[in-house]
């Protein structure tokens, strides 16, 4: 199910998005207006009969005229949230019935007006689904578009239509040979086409004069009237019925609709059965769609917000934290030159082990080396074992989880200050030296390092790079400035020793141990800091699988540390501080934006197939541009070259929906209740000792920043 989920909803998320492009004229909108065409194929007494014309059944079409004295209001292309509640109140106002022509795309979104009008004695006829001129349609797109419209009809008030007008149509004398063939076709599927006699040419907005000028009768003649209550602003309708509905009355016409005016039988069909449920299934669906847009858009805006925040947020205060520790004057306090205890968990790292060890002895700093061996069989402890290197002692246990293993290795540590590192990572001969100087301030409990991808010659790896770039030179500086740090990274890391012992030392209580122990510091009381010279060589994941895993671990064990500490929220006093400055960051930065980030992807791809298309890029690659600067910054101040940065729009495009996946199924887990066990990455040992780049040896070793 943490696989199938996710799946289902981005499948339930295109669906949704395509249904609200599809009802909004998006998809398959066809906007070609056919012009004029000859007339020699259209019967003489259409041409120059009335506004009505039943071609139903095998008989020849009739032609129909309205009554003397009898006027049909018809307004086409709605409903509108707007304008259609006017144009029913005035036309309540005055007890005067009319025929709504509506769209399936507006009845479907709106489809309570449509239930108001059939309630309220007004008849609804058919005006396709999407508006197109039918002229240019096959059979099969005609078909189409009367079925979803009646399908709309439905499902908004439970009824059939047999009345039908066609989109851009005009008067009877304005039928041709393309528009003749579609009003028979029309015909053969049981549909009475409806045209007009006076025409308002209200969408021109041309003045309520007008308006009322263009749909007065000559004398007494019946007529069917064209308005519209929608497709813009119709306050001039709205005014001009106002006026012309009492001053028809006063000339003894009355208004009514189409059927009560030919004295026949109503054109509403009740719908029952499997139709009724379909319709109200699709008006559902549409119902949906929109409101998950409207949430959509609201995240986008949200999420947009929070980027630009954050990223501002971090180039300040990442300049400030730089400016600060770089200072030639700048001291964390004594300095610290005691030795120290280097704790090396290992499981199964027989490729990588030798180069670890190997890089802790030319250290320039005083350590003793004890590496944990948590059940290995791979042979991991012979092999430190048989490098018979001084002050390196091995520690065997029965295999018991990372956390288990650091407290063993703490209850061997001979030393007040205790470094922390993985068994695929190497460190630079200054790193433990620069990594602990922080504890000259008595108030530090824990220090965190600058971890930097080895292997990053493989696309995986230089997205890794850039992430791992960018967290520790903006995310980590800026949470040391407003002294929340959220985690101390397994690859290097340091503790005063106290600390450790006040707080309980490492706990397995979540699957990021590292995030768990660094808030269980905040809460305690101590600083966490950065220490960004102290740098170490880690082996990033190197395929989608051993990075989901991976990250998919990060993730949830993440939401667990949170969770975990949760009460630091309501305390007081450093807990209460951390948990109303900390948590709330760490939660917005690290999982909740993270999961509305890929927005930006959808809607992009969203825009490029249904538009603005220009819009959609220039939004798009603005978002990019900023992550582009803050991305040159981070560099910059790692003193990292730039080339990798060409592979960041394809890291934007692909390596964070990669990320949302799994952070959704991170979610999904914590949902369902799904624990999660430490997993094991597959290792190449591709880190080398300090004095050549990782994996890629002696021919790129001028690359290789060494304090």
């Amino acid at each position: 199910m943490r696989y199938l989920l996710p799946s289902l909803v981005l499948v339930a998320l295109a669906a949704m998005l395509m249904l609200r492009g599809y009802v909004h004229s998006e998809i398959l909108a066809d906007h070609r207006v056919r012009p004029p065409a000859a007339t020699d194929e259209v019967p003489r007494h259409i041409l120059e009969g009335g506004p009505v014309i039943d071609a139903r059944g095998s008989e020849a079409a009739r032609s129909i005229d309205i009554p003397d004295r009898k006027l049909v209001l018809t307004f086409d292309d709605g409903p509108d949230p707007e304008w259609t509640p006017k144009v029913l109140d005035e036309l309540k106002r005055y007890n005067a019935h009319g025929v709504f022509f509506v769209t399936g795309t507006m009845a479907s979104r709106y489809p309570e007006l449509v239930k108001r009008m059939v309630d309220e004695g007004h008849e609804i006829g058919l005006h396709t689904f999407n508006h197109p001129d039918l002229s240019y349609q096959t059979r099969s797109r005609i078909d189409w578009e009367l079925t979803q419209n009646q399908l709309a009809l439905a499902g908004a008030a439970g009824i059939r239509s047999s009345l039908f007008r066609p989109p851009y149509s005009s008067f009877a004398d304005a039928m041709d040979n393309k528009s003749w063939p579609v009003t028979q076709y029309i015909g053969s599927r049981g549909y009475i086409t409806v045209l007009d006699s006076l025409d308002s040419e209200d969408w021109k907005r041309p003045g309520v004069d007008a308006i009322i000028k263009g749909v007065t009768p000559k004398g007494h003649e019946g007529s069917i009237v064209l308005m519209h209550d929608s497709g813009g602003d119709r306050s001039q309708t709205v005014e001009a019925l106002g006026r012309y509905l009492p001053e028809m009355r006063k000339r003894g016409f009355t208004f009514a609709n189409l059927t009560e005016a030919l004295g026949a039988p109503s054109a509403h069909t009740p719908v029952t059965g499997v139709e009724l449920w379909k319709g109200k299934a699709w008006v559902a669906a549409v119902a949906l769609s929109d409101n998950l847009t409207g949430v959509l858009v609201a995240g986008l805006a949200v999420i947009g917000f929070l980027v630009i925040s954050r990223f501002g947020l971090m180039l300040v205060l990442s300049f400030a934290h730089a400016r600060k520790v770089r200072r030639r004057d700048f001291r964390w306090g004594p300095e610290v030159t005691e030795p120290v205890t280097v704790l090396v968990p290992a499981y199964n790292e027989r490729e990588c082990i030798a180069n670890t060890v190997n890089s802790l002895m030319v250290s320039d700093h005083p350590i003793e080396v004890i590496v944990i061996d948590d059940g290995s069989t791979d042979g991991t402890a012979d092999i430190v074992e048989a490098l018979w290197l001084p002050n390196v002692h091995v520690v065997r246990q029965h295999n018991g989880g990372k956390p288990a293993a650091l407290n063993n290795g703490i209850a061997h540590a001979g030393h007040d200050i205790v470094v922390m590192m993985d068994g695929d990572t190497v460190f630079e001969p200054s790193t433990v030296r620069e990594l602990v100087q922080p504890f000259g301030d008595p108030r530090v409990g824990a220090v965190a390092g600058n971890a930097k991808v080895g292997n990053r010659d493989t696309l995986i790896g230089a997205w890794q790079h850039i992430e791992y770039v960018m967290g520790f030179n903006l995310d980590r500086r800026m949470y040391d400035v407003l002294g929340c740090m959220p985690t101390i990274p397994g690859a290097i890391g340091a503790f005063r020793r106290q600390a450790l012992d006040r707080v309980g030392g490492m706990s397995d209580d979540t699957l990021a141990e590292d995030t768990d122990i660094t808030m269980a510091m905040h809460r305690d009381g101590w600083r966490v800091v950065y220490a960004e010279r102290a740098r170490a060589w880690t082996e990033a994941p190197e395929s989608v699988q051993q990075l989901w895993s991976q990250r998919y671990r990060w993730s949830y064990g993440t939401m667990q540390a949170i969770w975990k500490h949760r009460r630091a929220l309501v305390e007081r006093g450093p807990s209460g501080r951390f948990g109303r400055v900390g948590l709330p960051l760490v939660s917005l930065f690290m999982v909740l934006a993270p999961l509305l980030a890929p927005l930006i992807d959808v809607f992009l791809v969203y825009g490029l197939v249904f538009g603005p298309t220009q819009k959609t890029v220039g939004a798009w690659l603005g978002v990019l541009l900023v992550q582009a600067v803050c991305a040159a910054y981070a560099f910059r101040l790692d003193r990292e070259r730039m080339t990798h940065l060409i592979s960041l729009p394809l890291q934007q495009i692909l390596y964070r929906q990669l990320m949302y996946v799994v952070l959704l199924q991170s979610w999904i887990t914590a949902l369902t209740g799904g624990r999660l066990r430490w997993q094991k990455l597959r290792r190449t040992g591709v880190v080398e000792a300090p004095g050549s780049i990782p994996g890629r040896a002696a021919r790129d070793a001028e690359r290789r920043p060494v304090a």
